[in-house]
């Protein structure tokens, strides 16, 4: 689907509130102005080579320093710091150590059902370095792929790090996963290891993480699995593959609490991390070591403008990019305290993430734009009941969030005073590429404002032609970056394909294409729109689905929506809007009728719904993003084809076929 220029609709939900950040946020911030970030970005732009030198230098250690900031002969197969030799566990845990800050708490835990414990960096780097030697034990050696497959446990972490200080590189897998899910991963891989537990504690269920790994050895993972190691986390008794299976403690019971970091070159593979195609098989990310340290540790510094005391928390789980790079890599590069926390806001504690807040006086909160939804749907007595008063930063992230959601989460958690920081990035990105700096950028509810410094961004039609202010077009990226992915896996062919030969900006074809759509406004901020996938053509004009969403949101009857299109033979195709209501609001006819007409008064009558289908609630991913491709196929009456493994409710799917 095109986005053309000619018919885009200009944004048409004006959204006019900005929110400059405080005199007393910004003179205690890192970056404390517009001009400081102005700047900053000045010298990347003239400069970029002497600016990832410089950066690359100052923030991270090297045991061998790089020779090449950056290699382009075999673009878009770009390579950043050659010759430069380091360990990325060195810069998350040794240098900090041998810095003084040995008996800092690195690590905050807490259990579903409330046990917790907490780990100073010195502790840290010891259970890593015992379960690094338990690894090498067993056989595994640099280069080999081990599959993580756990519950939000320190286990996890420890796991990660560890094959990141033997040069193993890991390939984490999200425990909600099915078997299958994590057979295909296995057997892609080539993963000769996997590191699993008896089971976690999800929603006040044991999930049976082990019994999923035997399913999926059974079913053709043999060819590639060596040895399965088992954290014991719920006690259950599970079967036990004798000559193949290990008990976690067992093994690093007797290990040594130090083991030498392998030298990595900067390129050598860090970790591969699967992101489902839209159809088909799911891709395996590649990212190296070099560009991916620094750019990890540079974002998370910058966005969230760490300060030595802070205790910060992202919500996410480390089988998601986002627990890679901001609960686990940045922030352990930065020397800060990072929460890690097994459990999620449920029916028996809708007040579990608040809880938390309050007990363990969090300062950063890093959360996803659904969550805050649902949080909306239960109503602002739940977090008014806690004392959030420690925290001083939002962040959202893994959508656009609708100006609504912004709102409520500024005024109910934030209390009106926490700058929002509102994120878009990818897997494929490694890190934060558009992002306010909470100290110096004036925010608007919705918008991700600038691009950070060093990145490139622009806004163009199918033609790589640039598009004029609040028009919608292909969101691209017109330089390449330190944290960048490196390839997928096995599947160069599709690297290409994907990301670098879709738009020409100017002749260039090494520009990235994000897949996404976006305007950008006349103060420059840009407006994330949705996958290009996600537009709607109506009658030749295009519209976002992120725009129909927001002014459905809007409406004070609704909590969550999701718009897809539906071919018509007369407008080429029509808007069909899945809709879930605030609690104690029924469905009827009269309130269908109702919101047409709300979407008719926030937008224009070319983005009226055509049908609107009220259900309990959407198909979602375990990382909480709504499954639009499902949606489309339910509109139209359609086989759902491709991989559903990530969809966190199948019983959604029989509901829905049901209404629609």
């Amino acid at each position: 689907m095109t986005l053309d220029k000619e018919n885009s609709i200009n944004n048409i939900l004006e959204e006019n509130r900005i929110f400059p950040p405080s005199k007393v946020f910004s003179n205690n911030s890192n970056i404390k102005s517009i001009e400081e970030l102005i700047s900053l970005k000045n010298q990347a732009l003239n400069d970029p080579i002497q600016f990832w030198e410089y950066y690359a230098n100052s923030e991270i250690e090297w045991f061998e320093p790089f020779q090449t900031v950056l290699d382009s002969q075999n673009a878009p197969f770009f390579k950043w710091f050659k010759e430069g030799k380091l360990n990325i566990t060195f810069n998350c845990l040794d240098r900090h150590v041998k810095n003084g800050l040995g008996k800092k708490t690195a690590l905050i835990w807490e259990g579903e059902p409330g046990d917790k414990i907490k780990y100073t960096y010195e502790e840290l780097l010891k259970n890593v370095c015992k379960a690094a030697n338990g690894l090498k034990s067993i056989g595994v050696k640099k280069g080999d792929l081990v599959c993580i497959y756990m519950p939000m446990i320190p286990e996890a972490m420890f796991a990660m790090l560890a094959c990141a200080r033997i040069g193993a590189p890991h390939s984490v897998v999200f425990g909600g996963f099915s078997s299958e899910a994590l057979k295909d991963r296995l057997i892609d891989g080539n993963a000769k290891f996997v590191i699993t537990a008896d089971g976690g504690f999800r929603k006040d269920k044991i999930i049976e993480l082990k019994n999923a790994v035997d399913l999926a050895i059974e079913s053709g993972a043999n060819k590639v699995v060596e040895k399965v190691i088992i954290v014991q986390r719920t006690k259950k008794n599970i079967p036990i593959k004798v000559n193949r299976d290990l008990w976690w403690h067992e093994l690093l019971k007797d290990q040594k609490d130090f083991c030498e970091p392998e030298i990595m070159d900067s390129e050598d593979r860090l970790f591969i991390l699967y992101t489902s195609g839209s159809t088909g098989k799911p891709k395996g990310v590649v990212h190296t070591t070099g560009g991916y340290n620094l750019w990890s540790h540079l974002t998370f510094k910058w966005i969230f403008d760490i300060k030595n005391d802070d205790i910060y928390w992202c919500t996410a789980d480390v089988g998601w990019i986002t627990g890679h790079s901001y609960i686990v890599y940045g922030p352990l590069s930065n020397g800060a305290t990072t929460l890690m926390y097994e459990g999620v806001p449920r029916p028996s504690n809708l007040g579990a993430f608040w809880e938390i807040i309050e007990k363990h006086r969090v300062s950063i909160f890093y959360t996803a734009p659904t969550a805050i939804r649902s949080f909306m749907k239960s109503g602002p007595e739940i977090p008014a009941a806690y004392d959030l008063d420690s925290l001083r930063l939002l962040g959202t992230v893994g959508e656009p969030i609708n100006p609504e959601a912004w709102m409520w989460y500024k005024d109910i958690i934030g209390k009106n005073k926490c700058p929002i920081v509102d994120t878009w990035w990818q897997t494929e990105t490694g890190g934060v590429m558009i992002s306010p700096i909470p100290g110096a950028v004036s925010t608007k509810p919705g918008s991700a404002t600038y691009p950070l410094p060093g990145i490139e961004i622009e806004v163009v039609d199918k033609n790589g032609e640039k598009v004029k202010e609040n028009e919608g077009g292909y969101l691209i990226v017109k330089k390449p970056w330190p944290g960048m992915m490196r390839t997928i896996h096995g599947n160069s062919a599709r690297y290409l394909e994907s990301y670098w030969e879709y738009i020409s900006f100017k002749g260039e074809k090494n520009v990235y294409f994000a897949g996404d759509g976006a305007r950008i406004d006349e103060d420059g901020y840009i407006w994330i729109m949705g996958r290009v996938d996600d537009v709607i053509s109506v009658s030749g004009h295009r519209l976002g689905t992120m725009e129909i969403e927001s002014a459905l949101v809007s409406h004070k009857n609704v909590s969550e929506a999701a718009v897809v299109g539906k071919k018509d033979d007369l407008k080429g195709e029509v808007i069909v809007a899945f809709v879930s209501l605030e609690k104690d609001i029924n469905s009827s006819l009269e309130l269908e009728e109702e919101l047409k007409k709300h979407v008719v008064n926030e937008i224009g009558i070319i983005a009226k719904p055509e049908k609107i289908i009220i259900t309990d609630s959407l198909p979602k991913t375990r990382s909480g993003k709504i499954m639009r491709r499902i949606l489309r196929s339910l509109a139209a009456g359609e086989k759902i084809n491709g991989d559903i493994s990530t969809l966190e409710d199948s019983s959604v799917l029989e509901k829905l076929k049901g209404s629609s």
